[in-house]
Order: structure tokens, then C-alpha cells, then sequence
């Protein structure tokens, strides 16, 4: 098994077993992604909550002329127009975008030039109607064996947050850090330790200033058949653990079906289906085994289309 990219994908096995392709978060949930014969890429999203508005995002991206992207996007809050130059042979890639809340932001990137595996980021933002900037700088170094990055935001604090995860034949061992300059304060601090292989996983984490702790198991126990467990201690808010347990069944080639349950006594139940080439179905449930008289009850959907 690969190292994980970030700290907190380090229970990504159980992580994924227990929240992801459970559909009843959402009443509704609707995308379409769609390539014209030009090379345009179309995408639109579509999201409706169980309370409060629907929400929504449309983008549009046309074909490589060259190094150079354009693209346009919609979203719930605002549009955006952006523009994309990448050389290959040198390893930068310059993001430029301008928003309809009148923000130009842009991005440069550079990759594998200054130190192999080593990825740097430059963000910064104008707002010309408030005469403000912002500005951010990303590090990612990668090696076979370590993952490491850091984030640093320039304008506020300024603030540093780090985060490292090192394996070796299937140990691993991460950590997370914040700082902030100006008041020369540690910020936040976690840690976890975890073992993880293609077929089973495990890992113990301690978050939140070490104050929340949480082990997980993970388990592919053949080839349909996956499980997953999450204990999680909160130090400051009582003795009670919190206990999530789900399964995952493969029941043919082209659908599954998920269960899980915790100990306040919430079951969520989900299946996913492949209609047709480039068409997926999502159904989603949860209840209050304790209050099932109660309206309580979520039910949800999600659409995809692909073509």
C-alpha cells in the first residue's frame, strides 16, 4: 500500500466504509457530465438539502489550445471565468480567474524543479473594491516513503499549518501542527499511528489538541464483502464512546449495497446501482431504530449521468 497524501487520510479505509455512497444525507442529489465531440467538457452539479435551499454549480471547459485552458463556472455563490497556461518541460502551470464578486485570483504552480518530488504553490487574491490582498504559499514534497506539506498564509497570522506521514511495509505514522507567527502560539497538534494493508487496516488518531481520541479497523474480507469500525473518545465532553460499525456487499458487477449502524442506535442504509453506460442510480436511508413511530427519517437520492 501507497503512503497516505495527507494526515488526515491516514483512516481513509474506514473512513470511506462508514461515510462514503450513503445517500440519505441529501434529498436529492443530481450530476451531469458531458464531452462534445469538440473536445468541450460540460459538468453540472445539483444538490438538495433536506433543509434549506438548493444549491447548484455549472463549469465549462474548453479544449487545450496548446499549454493554454479556458474555462468558465457557475456556482452558488458566484461565476467565474479562468485561465490556465501549463509547460510541461518546465513543470509550471500559471491559474489566472476572475469572479463575479470581483475577486482576481491567481495561482502558480511549480513542480519537481526546485528538488525532486517537491511541489510548490503561490495563491494570491485582489479585491480592487476593498483595495484588499491575500496571499498563500503551499509546499508538497512526496518520496516513496513520506508525504509532507505545508501551508502558509501570509496575510493572516501569519499562520503555518503542517502536516507529515511516514510508512514503512505497511506502518505508518503521521502528525499535524499549526502555528500562528504573531502570537508565537502552538495553534493545534494531533498525531495517530496506524498499520494498513490492501486486505485489513487499523489505525488510532489523536486530534484536537490530543483531546479527541478514535481507533478504527478496516477489513476486505474477499472480494465482496468489506467491513469497517470507529471507536471515538471525546476527553472534554464526557466518558461516553461513540461506536460506528458498516459493511459494504458487492452484489454483482455493477451494483452494491451498504448497512451501517452506531450506538446512538442510527441505521443508514444504501444502494448503488450502474443503470446503463454512464448512467448511476444512488438510494439512500436513515432511521432511529429508538423512534421509528418518530419523523425522524431521512430518505435521498443521487443521479449520474456521463457521456
Amino acid at each position: 500500500m501507497s503512503v497516505p497524501v495527507a494526515f488526515s487520510d491516514i483512516g481513509k479505509p474506514a473512513n470511506d466504509i462508514l461515510n462514503k455512497d450513503f445517500y440519505h444525507t441529501t434529498a436529492a442529489n443530481l450530476e451531469v457530465k458531458s464531452k462534445a465531440p469538440n473536445g468541450v467538457t460540460f459538468n453540472v452539479k445539483g444538490k438538495s438539502a433536506h433543509e434549506g435551499p438548493i444549491s447548484g454549480s455549472v463549469s465549462t471547459i474548453l479544449p487545450r489550445m496548446g499549454p493554454f485552458t479556458v474555462g468558465a463556472r457557475r456556482t452558488k455563490y458566484y461565476d467565474q471565468l479562468e485561465g490556465k497556461y501549463q509547460d510541461k518541460a518546465t513543470g509550471l502551470t500559471l491559474t489566472q480567474s476572475w469572479t463575479t464578486s470581483n475577486s482576481l485570483d491567481t495561482k502558480v504552480e511549480l513542480e519537481d524543479q526546485l528538488a525532486k518530488g517537491l511541489k510548490a504553490e503561490v495563491l494570491s487574491n485582489y479585491l480592487p473594491a476593498k483595495q484588499a490582498y491575500g496571499g498563500k504559499v503551499n509546499l508538497y514534497y512526496k518520496q516513496p516513503n513520506l508525504h509532507f506539506r505545508t501551508f502558509f498564509d501570509l496575510f493572516k497570522g501569519p499562520t503555518a499549518n503542517i502536516d507529515a506521514v511516514l510508512g514503512h511495509e505497511g506502518f505508518l505514522v503521521g502528525a499535524e501542527a499549526g502555528y500562528d507567527v504573531q502570537k508565537a502560539a502552538v495553534t493545534k497538534y494531533s498525531a495517530a499511528i496506524g498499520y494498513s494493508l490492501r486486505q485489513y487496516a487499523a489505525t488510532i488518531q489523536a486530534t484536537n489538541n490530543l483531546s479527541v481520541f478514535s481507533a478504527s479497523y478496516y477489513h476486505a474480507v474477499n472480494s465482496e464483502v468489506e467491513a469497517g469500525a470507529k471507536a471515538t473518545w471525546d476527553s472534554k465532553a464526557g466518558n461516553n464512546v461513540g461506536l460506528e460499525i458498516a459493511s459494504k456487499y458487492k452484489l454483482d458487477p455493477s451494483s452494491f449495497a451498504k448497512a451501517k449502524i452506531n450506538d446512538r442506535g442510527i441505521a443508514a442504509l444504501a444502494y448503488n446501482v450502474k443503470l446503463s453506460t454512464g448512467v448511476t442510480l444512488g438510494l439512500g436511508a436513515s432511521f432511529d431504530t429508538q423512534n421509528l413511530s418518530q419523523a425522524a427519517h431521512k430518505v435521498g437520492a443521487s443521479f449520474t449521468f456521463e457521456g
